[in-house]
């Protein structure tokens, strides 16, 4: 299978983890401008579930690599006919100079994206809520450089942010909603112009909750990258949903 008359065939290297893959699936469904169901983008998505977690590794906790199965997977989607490749996980985005060398097509990035958007928004200073190791990996930051400061929440408050992603949103449970806000409330306070939601499954969060999700001080990178993954397929692309 290779590209259609009408737009590109997209990639998604899914799976990290797989309610966020469906979300994003949602997201580019819901933001492509289409009368029809062949209006929408051809895609085919890798669910690769197994990989080993990238917070874990990037912080040294866990020695399994996540790469080379990263590799793996987007080679299969190149060799199925993908013309690019999204990735809906901010912390896989540490390895994306390692996933972009081996794939002879476009993988568009998270962050890149979401930073280019504060950036033309005028956002001089941003929180990320993010995995520890996104935070501490500092991807946000290095690509934030000259264009958004990056703040990173103080160490006791990353530990509820962590336990709100991986205990309660990984693991199927309610988000401590009124933690999560009173958290983007002290990064405020610290001068914090907007709260990047720099973790997939904090997206949901946006999704779920009008309280966030009609608030534009929460920029969600999920929602900035299916945004882009639609006008990088070639499809028009609403502005909001």
């Amino acid at each position: 299978m290779k590209q259609n008359e009408k737009g590109k065939l997209l990639g998604i290297l899914g799976g990290l983890g797989p309610m966020a893959t469906a979300y994003f699936y949602e997201l580019l469904t819901a933001f492509t401008i289409a009368e029809r169901d062949q209006d929408h983008i051809d895609m085919v998505i890798s669910s690769r579930v197994s990989t080993p977690d990238r917070s874990s590794f990037i912080l040294g906790t866990c020695h399994d690599n996540p790469l080379p199965v990263m590799i793996e997977e987007a080679k299969k989607l190149e060799a199925y006919g993908a013309d690019l490749i999204a990735i809906p996980c901010n912390t896989a985005h540490y390895f994306y100079d390692g996933i972009a060398k081996e794939t002879g097509i476009p993988v568009l990035n998270i962050i890149s994206e979401t930073v280019g958007h504060l950036h033309l928004q005028g956002v001089k200073r941003a929180a990320l809520f993010a995995t520890e190791g996104t935070c501490k990996s500092g991807t946000y930051q290095n690509i934030g450089k000259g264009k958004v400061d990056i703040i990173v929440p103080e160490a006791e408050d990353q530990d509820v942010i962590t336990s709100i992603i991986f205990d309660e949103i990984k693991s199927g449970k309610e988000p401590d909603i009124e933690k999560f806000i009173s958290l983007a409330t002290k990064m405020r306070e610290r001068g914090c112009e907007r709260v990047i939601l720099g973790c997939t499954e904090l997206s949901l969060i946006k999704k779920d909750y009008d309280i966030i999700k009609h608030n534009d001080f929460y920029t969600d990178s999920l929602t900035v990258l299916a945004k882009a993954t639609v006008s990088a397929c070639g499809k028009p692309c609403r502005d909001q949903i």
